[in-house]
């Protein structure tokens, strides 16, 4: 198991900031594949950002310049810095490891982000 343990979750209003963080246990952390997927009630989970071991990034289009995704393999955290938040980005936030040697998924508890209007 890779304990995930997510923070920084909050109530902000619209057009504010966020910064989620992610720490994790575990020896391997450099070689995970780490993402934040949020889920809003009624709607599937989805993926927000992810970033691999070699820092390549990726972004879900409706954050794309807003929210930007870095990872510290020292500290064993990753983090997502969230601006210019909006409404629509109300759900719970979570965090996810991937081990691509073991194909072993591991996720956080998440952790609720409300945007007010």
């Amino acid at each position: 198991q890779v304990p995930l343990v997510e923070s920084g979750g909050g109530l902000v209003q619209s057009g504010g900031s966020l910064r989620l963080s992610c720490a994790a246990s575990g020896s391997w952390f450099s070689r995970y594949i780490m993402r934040w997927y949020r889920q809003s009630p009624g709607k599937q989970r989805e993926l927000v950002a992810g970033i691999t071991s070699g820092d390549t990034t990726n972004y879900a289009e409706s954050v794309k310049g807003r929210f930007i995704i870095s990872r510290d393999n020292a500290k064993n955290t990753v983090s997502l810095q969230m601006d210019s938040l909006k409404p629509e980005d109300t759900a719970v936030y979570y965090c996810n490891a991937y081990d691509p040697r073991l194909s072993r998924t591991y996720w956080g508890q998440g952790t609720q982000v409300t945007v007010s209007s």
